[in-house]
């Protein structure tokens, strides 16, 4: 452009209209520059003001939207990610990420058209975005249940407003430890500013709890404890003698590893200075503390270690890390003290613990039992809390704590008081700038996961029932006195996982195309273990086929129904009760021993008892036909004068029903 020939008022507008653009490009470069540095909160302050001079490129709105997400800052996560994901040329994971942003805030339908659509773009990731998608149905599930699991309600005495508070462990009796990034000075020294959060560096706090159940102030640990820079996630010693602590060191190395001081984040976003967490002890010496100890396994140029959880027997030792050989992104651990007070070797929780993705936080409670937070396993959103069944050696079962105790966001951190009923726990839930805060929580029914297994019983060769898994059953759900019922199938294990409550009961009907339906009612105690199995045993609908009842039993010489035989006769009231329309013979049988006539008036009379029995339980006589065959239908070669063990007359000493 020649400036000679054009008019001066011209040239000035021109001048000036530049330099917005000059001033959004240097703002630009700024923020560029934070966020390569991982200085996410630093980084959006330069992002907003260029964004007001000039409209974001792909590139740079990808930046914002990922600034808004690392700092958990959902609502504007998703704002951002939406715009990404229709412009021109953007990566096809801001369709993943901006799922994730609508399934933290709540939004699962929206949710699960987005992960729809990330798995049509990207089909290698489908397999994940079907288990993402169930998380949202499931989700939605626990939040339209009618009776609370539980009360959470924010503690306004711990929590530090505008600031992130969270993790809180027992210390000794009525006190607690937490981590917060409040940035309390400590001996004339000031607390340093952390540029992925814009908030001071984590510190480690003791708060304690008056006769009232009332939280006193904070304090923050000695400096022993707390150094200049991250301190956190601690766990100490029943005895309140022994702390583990988890500290930050900056390591300069152009490896992937770690950049969130307190989580894990995609390694392939390090580049250059990457933060590794180790594990440190102290032992309390009065009002200070002794000097720090690093836990053997540390190795910071490798790998990080962290979230130390220790048993209340201070026997083991339960910790989070990114070492190789692992499941996940973070794995948890285990270690047992060994004779001489040192930890022995390291080992991996196991694939039931530990998923592809991400678990932390580790909580070990009175009983042994371990908690922890993952958002690998069926979760609503984030991290959820979960507990895990069995011991460091077995594992049974994981089971998600459901919600409240679980939102959309992040929930970690839990831990219980004496009681068992109440405790505290970790979360944003309530938090638009991605700040966590400290929840009291109080159980009201205690969760549990119904395993139902569906089963096909059929005669084997040597005419033994055996069992075997019925696939594709249809299951209508519903909890007693409740009026609405839900539908599930089984998988092809013949499986299904349902939640429920303990101390509730459900009722069943499993349903197949050519088998009997079948009712079961499911009573579960209050004092239930975490995981209850119910079996649903079916029968082919077909006519003039024997079905063979287990344990029907009857005294020498008598046809008086026994209490274990009333017992099979019940399921088998329950399935005419499932099947209205049909109608049986129900017969009974008898060994070759004893004389002919014997035998047929001995059966006639046990299979009219059988059937006077089911009238009693409320089944039509018209539907019931009694029938004796005494020793005429064995079902082995134990006939007359053959010498056979007791266990083969015992197949021929049978009560059947047919389909008539």
């Amino acid at each position: 452009m020649n400036f000679r020939h054009i008019p001066l008022y011209l040239t000035a507008a021109l001048l000036l209209g530049a330099a917005p653009v000059a001033q959004a490009q240097q703002e630009l470069r700024k923020a560029d520059k934070h966020y390569e540095k991982f200085e996410f909160a630093l980084a959006l302050e330069q992002y907003k003001k260029a964004a007001e001079k000039r409209k974001p490129d792909v590139k740079t709105a990808e930046r914002i939207a990922d600034s808004y997400r690392l700092t958990r800052q959902t609502v504007e996560a998703e704002r951002w990610y939406a715009q990404v994901v229709a412009m021109p040329g953007r990566d096809p994971q801001n369709i993943y990420h901006y799922a994730e942003a609508l399934r933290s805030n709540g939004k699962y339908e929206e949710a699960k058209q987005q992960y729809m659509q990330w798995a049509e773009e990207v089909p290698q990731v489908e397999e994940r975005a079907q288990h993402l998608m169930a998380s949202c149905d499931k989700a939605m599930n626990w939040m339209n249940q009618k009776m609370p699991l539980a009360e959470v309600q924010r503690l306004s005495g711990l929590n530090a407003q505008g600031f992130s508070d969270f993790s809180p462990m027992n210390y000794g009796k009525d006190a607690i430890i937490f981590t917060s990034d409040r940035g309390v000075d400590q001996d004339g020294k000031t607390a340093g500013t952390y540029g992925w959060t814009g908030r001071p560096y984590l510190q480690l706090f003791m708060a304690s709890r008056d006769g009232s159940g009332n939280w006193g102030k904070p304090t923050a640990l000695h400096e022993m404890i707390n150094d200049q820079y991250h301190n956190a996630t601690a766990s100490a010693t029943e005895d309140g003698q022994t702390l583990y602590f988890t500290r930050t060191q900056l390591v300069q190395k152009r490896k992937s590893g770690n950049a969130d001081p307190t989580s894990w984040v995609d390694k392939s976003q390090v580049q250059e200075y990457i933060n590794r967490l180790e594990i440190f002890s102290s032992q309390r010496r009065g009002t200070t503390w002794s000097e720090i100890k690093p836990f053997a396994f540390n190795n910071v140029e490798e790998y990080s270690v962290g979230h130390p959880a220790l048993s209340p027997d201070g026997k083991i030792m339960y910790f989070v890390s990114d070492m190789p050989g692992g499941v996940g992104e973070t794995d948890i651990y285990y270690t047992l003290r060994q004779p001489d007070g040192s930890w022995g070797e390291p080992v991996n929780a196991g694939i039931l613990i530990n998923t592809p993705g991400r678990e932390s936080f580790p909580y070990v409670d009175q009983n042994g039992k371990l908690y922890f937070s993952s958002d690998g396993h069926m979760g609503m959103g984030g991290l959820d809390v979960f507990a895990a069944e069995g011991k460091h050696a077995a594992w049974t079962a994981v089971n998600n704590m459901g919600h409240p105790i679980n939102s959309s966001k992040n929930d970690y951190g839990i831990m219980f008081n004496e009681d068992e009923e109440t405790g505290l726990l970790s979360s944003n839930r309530e938090s638009s700038n991605g700040t966590d805060d400290i929840f009291s929580f109080k159980v009201l029914q205690k969760p549990v996961v119904i395993a139902v297994t569906t089963l096909e019983r059929k005669q084997n060769e040597q005419k033994k029932n055996v069992q075997l898994p019925l696939p594709q059953v249809q299951l209508l759900i519903a909890q007693q006195n409740q009026n609405d019922s839900s539908t599930a199938l089984t998988n092809t294990k013949g499986q299904y996982f349902m939640d429920g409550r303990k101390g509730n009961s459900y009722v069943m009907q499993g349903s197949k195309q050519g088998y009997l339906n079948q009712n079961v009612k499911v009573e579960v105690p209050k004092t239930a273990a975490d995981t209850v199995q119910v079996a649903m045993v079916f029968d082919r609908d077909e006519k003039n086929v024997a079905i063979v009842l287990e344990n029907i039993y009857y005294d020498l010489d008598k046809w008086d129904i026994r209490p274990d035989a009333a017992k099979e006769l019940d399921k088998l009231a329950e399935v005419l009760e499932a099947n209205p329309t049909i109608k049986i013979e129900l017969s009974s049988h008898t060994d070759s021993r004893e004389s002919l006539k014997y035998n047929q008036v001995l059966s006639e009379r046990r299979a009219q008892a059988a059937v006077d029995y089911l009238i009693e339980k409320g089944i039509a006589k018209d539907r019931l036909t009694a029938k004796g065959y005494g020793k005429t239908r064995l079902v082995n070669k134990c006939t007359d004068g053959v010498s056979c063990p007791e266990e083969m007359h015992q197949q021929n000493r049978r009560t059947e029903f047919r389909i008539k």
